[in-house]
C-alpha cells in the first residue's frame, strides 16, 4: 500500500475518528432495527398483525428524515461540526439506554420510541457527516474519503444485520442486544472525541424551527443549485430508490425464486454489500483521485445491464422438500450467475454513488453545503417511500413477478439517467473523456500537482493528436477550458465534448477575424473568473512528430491577463491512431502508454514564446 492510497486516510487523525464514529453509528442503527423486527416476528407477544408492525418500524425510522433533515442542515451550518457530532453521539447513548430498557422490559412503546429517536439522530447526523469531509480532506482526497465512508456504511449495515440475527438467536437475547447497542453507542461517543475541529460555516444563521417551512425551503435550495449539483441530488436519490427496492425484495427473492432459507438471504445481502464496497474502493483508482463524474454514466449502464441479467437468470431454480441452505444454493450452477449479477449491481452502484456524493460536496458553497445535503436526505426519503409504493403497485396490482420488477426497474433506470445526462451534458462529456483515456490509451501523469488548486492559470502544451485536449481533461483535477483550432472544434462527436467543456474555438486572423478576436475575449473572461485555460501554442498538429514554433497568441493572453503559466508536455502519442503519423494504424498503437508531464509554474513575465517552447521541449524529451 502506498502513501497515496485512499486507505492511508485511515491512518490520519483528520479522518480515522470520523470514520469509526460513522461506522459504529451505522452498525448500531442496523443492529437495533433488525433486532426489533426479529423480536416482533419471533419473541414479543404483540396484538395485531406482526407484518403491519414491521412496516410501522420502517415508517418510524424514515419519518424523521422528512421532519428533521432541514433542522440538521441548519445545525450543520450554524455550529462547529465536531462539537455537534459529539453532542449527537452522546444523545445516541441516551437513546440506546431507552432501547435497552425496551428490550429488557419487553415494552414495544419504549422500543418504538427508541427507533423513532434513532431515526431523528440519523436525520440530524447525515448533513453534518457529509459536509465535514471537504473541511478535513483535500479535493484529491474527496473521492477516496467518500469511497471509504460508503464502503464502511454498507459493511456496517451488513455486519449489523448479521449480528442482530446472531444476538437474537441467544436464549438471553434481550440482555445481549441491550449490552451491544449501549456499548457500541459509548464507543461511538468516545471515537467522536477525536474528530478535529471543524468550524461553523455560517454561525450567524438564524434557526427556523418551523420544520415544514424549512424543509420546503431547503429542498428548493438544493434543487435550485447549479444543474450539475441539483441533478446529482436527483441521481443520488434515484440510487436509493433502486437500493430500497432491491434490499426490500431480497428476502422474498431468496425464498420464492431460490427456494432458500434465512442463510440464503444473508448470502445475497453479503454479496450485494461486498459489491458496493468493492465498487466504492475502485472509484479512487478509476477516477485518478479527482471528482470524476464520468464514472456516473458508467455506473448507470452497469446497473441496468446487471439488473436485466438478473431478470434473465432468475427462474426454474430446483426445489427440494426443505428450503435450501446457502451451501445447497451455491452448489447449483445457476446460482453463480444470479450472485454474479447481484455483485455487478453492487459494484456499479458504487461507481454511480461515490462520484455523485463527491461532486455535491466539491461544487456546493461551504456555507450552504450542510443544507444542500439535508435536501438530499429529504429527497432520499421521498424516493425510498416512492420505491415502496411502486413495488406494491407493480407486484400486487400489476401482478408482476419479482424478476419482472427488476427488469422494469432496470429500464426505468435507463430513462431516468438519460434525462439527467441530457439536462447536464457534462456527465456524458466526462464519460466519453474517461472512456477514451481508459481504452485506447493508458495515461500516466507526473507532477500535475504543480497546477494550482484554485485561481487562474494558463497551461501550455505540445500538440500531437486530435485527442490531446481529451487526454489532458481526463488527467487534470480541475475543469480546463481549451483553446483549439476551430476546425478540430467542429469535428463530429468531439464537438459535443468540446462545447460542453466550454472550449474556445480560434482561427487564424486571416481565416476569420471575428472568431480570432472572440477567442481572446473568452479566454480573458475565463481567467478573470479564476479558471484554468489550456492552449497549444504551436497552433496546429505536428506533421512529423517534432514540435513546431510557438505562435504569439500566448503572449497576448498573458499581457492582457497576467496569470501563472504551467508548461506541460504529452509523451508517446506520435504514431497513435489520432496523430498525423503516415505510418500509424488503429491496432498498431492500441492501448498505448502515454504520459502527461507538468513543469513548475512560471511568472507572467517569463511567458515568452521562445522560453515556453524550450520548457515544453525539455519536459517532452525524446519521447514523441
Amino acid at each position: 500500500m502506498t502513501q497515496h492510497s485512499q486507505f492511508a486516510l485511515l491512518g490520519k487523525q483528520r479522518f480515522l475518528p470520523f470514520f469509526i464514529t460513522q461506522f459504529l453509528g451505522a452498525f448500531n442503527d442496523n443492529v437495533f432495527k433488525q433486532s426489533l423486527v426479529l423480536a416482533i416476528l419471533y419473541h414479543l407477544s404483540v396484538s395485531g398483525d406482526p407484518n403491519l408492525l414491521v412496516n410501522l418500524c420502517a415508517l418510524l425510522f424514515i419519518l424523521p428524515f422528512f421532519l428533521f433533515s432541514a433542522l440538521g442542515g441548519q445545525f450543520g451550518e450554524k455550529y462547529n461540526k465536531d462539537a455537534l457530532m459529539r453532542a449527537l453521539k452522546l444523545a445516541e447513548v441516551v437513546i440506546m439506554l431507552v432501547g435497552a430498557a425496551g428490550f429488557l422490559l419487553g415494552s414495544l412503546p419504549l422500543l418504538f420510541l427508541a427507533l423513532f429517536s434513532m431515526g431523528t439522530h440519523s436525520a440530524l447526523f447525515g448533513p453534518v457527516k457529509y459536509s465535514i469531509l471537504p473541511q478535513h480532506l483535500r479535493e484529491d482526497e474527496l473521492v477516496g474519503g467518500n469511497a471509504l465512508v460508503e464502503m464502511g456504511t454498507f459493511l456496517a449495515i451488513l455486519i449489523g444485520t448479521i449480528g442482530a440475527g446472531m444476538l437474537m438467536s441467544r436464549q438471553s437475547y434481550a440482555l445481549a442486544v441491550s449490552a451491544c447497542v449501549v456499548l457500541v453507542a459509548i464507543c461511538g461517543f468516545l471515537a467522536s472525541r477525536g474528530i478535529p475541529r471543524a468550524a461553523a460555516a455560517l454561525p450567524e444563521l438564524k434557526l427556523d424551527w418551523n420544520i415544514f417551512r424549512q424543509s420546503w425551503s431547503i429542498l428548493r435550495m438544493g434543487l435550485g443549485q447549479r444543474p450539475a449539483v441539483s441533478r446529482s441530488l436527483v441521481g443520488n436519490s434515484w440510487f436509493w430508490f433502486l437500493g430500497a427496492v432491491y434490499l426490500t425484495q431480497i428476502p422474498s427473492y431468496a425464498k420464492q425464486l431460490l427456494h432458500g432459507d434465512e442463510s440464503v438471504v444473508t448470502l445475497i445481502l453479503t454479496v450485494f454489500s461486498v459489491g458496493i464496497a468493492l465498487g466504492s474502493m475502485l472509484c479512487e483508482k478509476m477516477s485518478g483521485k479527482k471528482v470524476e463524474i464520468g464514472l456516473v454514466p458508467f455506473g448507470s449502464i452497469g446497473l441496468s445491464v446487471f439488473g436485466i441479467l438478473l431478470w434473465w437468470h432468475s427462474g426454474d431454480f430446483p426445489q427440494a422438500a426443505q428450503p435450501h441452505d446457502w451451501l445447497a444454493v451455491v452448489a447449483h450452477p445457476q446460482s453463480w450467475a444470479v450472485l454474479g449479477d447481484i455483485l455487478g449491481i453492487g459494484v456499479f452502484g458504487g461507481f454511480y454513488i461515490v462520484p455523485l456524493y463527491a461532486l455535491i460536496q466539491a461544487r456546493t458553497e461551504e456555507d450552504k453545503r450542510a443544507r444542500v445535503i439535508a435536501a438530499n436526505n429529504i429527497l432520499n426519503a421521498l424516493f425510498m417511500v416512492a420505491a415502496a409504493i411502486v413495488s406494491i403497485l407493480l407486484l400486487s396490482v400489476a401482478g408482476l413477478s419479482i424478476p419482472e420488477l427488476f427488469l422494469v426497474l432496470s429500464l426505468m433506470n435507463v430513462a431516468v439517467n438519460v434525462y439527467i445526462f441530457r439536462i447536464v451534458p457534462e456527465f456524458t462529456m466526462r464519460f466519453l473523456v474517461w472512456l477514451l483515456s481508459h481504452s485506447m490509451y493508458r495515461v500516466d501523469h507526473r507532477n500535475l500537482e504543480a497546477i494550482p488548486d484554485e485561481g487562474p492559470a494558463v497551461l501550455v502544451c505540445n500538440h500531437v493528436s486530435f485527442v490531446d485536449a481529451l487526454l489532458i481533461a481526463g488527467s487534470v483535477r480541475r475543469p480546463v477550458r481549451f483553446v483549439m483550432y476551430y476546425k478540430i472544434f467542429q469535428l463530429p462527436v468531439l464537438n459535443f465534448i468540446f462545447r460542453t467543456a466550454g472550449a474556445v474555438p480560434i482561427a487564424a486572423r486571416h481565416e476569420d477575424e471575428r472568431i480570432y478576436q472572440r477567442a481572446f475575449e473568452r479566454v480573458a473572461e475565463y481567467l478573470k473568473a479564476g479558471e484554468v485555460v489550456c492552449i497549444f501554442p504551436e497552433g496546429k498538429l505536428t506533421a512529423d512528430g517534432e514540435m513546431n514554433e510557438f505562435r504569439g497568441g500566448v503572449e497576448r493572453i498573458i499581457e492582457e491577463t497576467p496569470v501563472p503559466v504551467v508548461p506541460m508536455a504529452l509523451q508517446g502519442l506520435w504514431g497513435s491512431f489520432f496523430s498525423r503519423d503516415p505510418a500509424k494504424g488503429f491496432f498498431k498503437r492500441f492501448w498505448s502508454r502515454v504520459c502527461l508531464v507538468a513543469g513548475q509554474p512560471l511568472a507572467p513575465e517569463q511567458a515568452k514564446c521562445l522560453y515556453l517552447r524550450e520548457q515544453v521541449a525539455g519536459l517532452r524529451g525524446d519521447a514523441r
